[in-house]
């Protein structure tokens, strides 16, 4: 496995022509909110003053922002030309996220690795599905015998993660239905751990649940279906939790596409979205880690963290916790220094005004600096 992080830089590359002089960022420093000023030189936070630095930025000052649930080189028919897998970098970059979990993608994005210009990626390789039971080209689909092989084949190909689709429509029942077994989940993720790979799930219903946590599964995504449980289950282990909450606004529609075929599925995925705040909000309340991810490169757009950030305050966290969920405690979980500390490569956005006092600023950077570079 490759990290692909931390790898500071000022060489030029790409199609943007960065800037290599020392910098100087003024302001409001988060997560500690005090003032303070702070020195870059070559692609790192240092330690100052110095002399020769260029005053860049004024102003609320944060780690660069994390969307922990994307899928770059992806659209909604499956892998994508690479100009548009860089497009959707850019236009992450832009509002402001230099990190991303890439959770599964049909598309090989390693090129994007050699450009200081676009944000890090974490990958988790490709999707591993049963057949015929998800998104058509976007995943391996396999059998459950098959599913520890291609366990430790996509931990060797990704950065540290490995993705299943849990559970998805099963058209014998008419409705969500757990994917794989706990015997084949037990093997596959134990399989995937032994690498030094940690373990995803896409899950929208109940039922794959109390397997895939059983398994030992380090994460869940979307979680709409959890109960209190699995809650208490989750936060002992501390199991982490990427709701995705801009992809559950989009639930009626998925039960109205379904509803004339599969009227069972479309009254399951209308009741997952009526008890989505109380479900999601108690996994908060009960102390199960959660981070922001917008889902965004299969039917959803990129450059949304800003909503999905100011959507979690919805579900019961504090303007600093969601925040903090899509910046520096989720470039911790991540493997990432979650603070702008002499030594640490200089990923961070500045705004104009406070973050903290309205969400809503999230989505307008006043400037974005990555590997030390201005980039935006």
């Amino acid at each position: 496995m490759t990290s692909g992080i931390e790898r500071p830089s000022t060489a030029a590359t790409g199609s943007v022509t960065l800037m290599t002089q020392a910098l100087l960022v003024r302001g409001t420093m988060l997560p500690e909110g005090e003032p303070r000023d702070l020195w870059i030189a070559d692609g790192i936070v240092v330690d100052g003053p110095l002399a020769d630095a260029d005053l860049v930025a004024e102003g609320w000052v944060v780690p660069g922002l994390v969307d922990a649930h994307c899928h770059v080189g992806l659209d909604e028919h499956g892998a994508v030309p690479d100009d548009v897998a860089e497009q959707q970098a850019i236009t992450d970059r832009d509002v402001g996220v230099l990190l991303l979990r890439d959770a599964g993608s049909a598309a090989d994005t390693r090129w994007i690795d050699d450009r200081d210009d676009l944000p890090r990626i974490i990958r988790a390789g490709r999707h591993l599905a049963r057949k015929g039971r998800y998104i058509r080209n976007y995943a391996h689909e396999i059998e459950p015998e098959d599913l520890p092989e291609y366990v430790a084949q996509e931990a060797e190909r990704g950065d540290g993660w490995v993705k299943l689709v849990g559970d998805w429509i099963d058209r014998d029942v008419g409705d969500l239905a757990p994917c794989w077994p706990l015997d084949s989940l037990k093997v596959a993720i134990d399989t995937a751990h032994q690498l030094g790979a940690r373990v995803t799930a896409h899950v929208f219903g109940e039922d794959a649940l109390p397997d895939l946590l059983n398994a030992g599964i380090d994460g869940i995504e979307h979680g709409s279906g959890l109960s209190p449980d699995l809650i208490s289950l989750m936060a002992e282990r501390q199991v982490a939790l990427v709701p995705t909450t801009v992809q559950l606004n989009n639930f009626p529609a998925y039960a109205k596409a379904g509803e004339s075929r599969y009227p069972t599925y479309a009254a399951h995925m209308h009741a997952l979205h009526e008890t989505r705040f109380e479900r999601i909000g108690s996994a908060w309340e009960a102390g199960v880690p959660v981070y922001a991810g917008t889902d965004a490169g299969g039917v959803l757009p990129h450059g949304m963290i800003g909503t999905e950030i100011k959507e979690l305050t919805s579900y019961g966290l504090s303007a600093f916790d969601a925040l903090a969920a899509g910046s520096w405690k989720a470039r911790e979980w991540l493997g990432l220094e979650p603070s702008l500390t002499p030594g640490v490569s200089a990923d961070l956005v500045v705004y104009g005004a406070d973050p903290l006092a309205d969400p809503g600023v999230l989505a307008h950077p006043a400037r974005i600096i990555l590997r030390g570079q201005v980039v935006a």
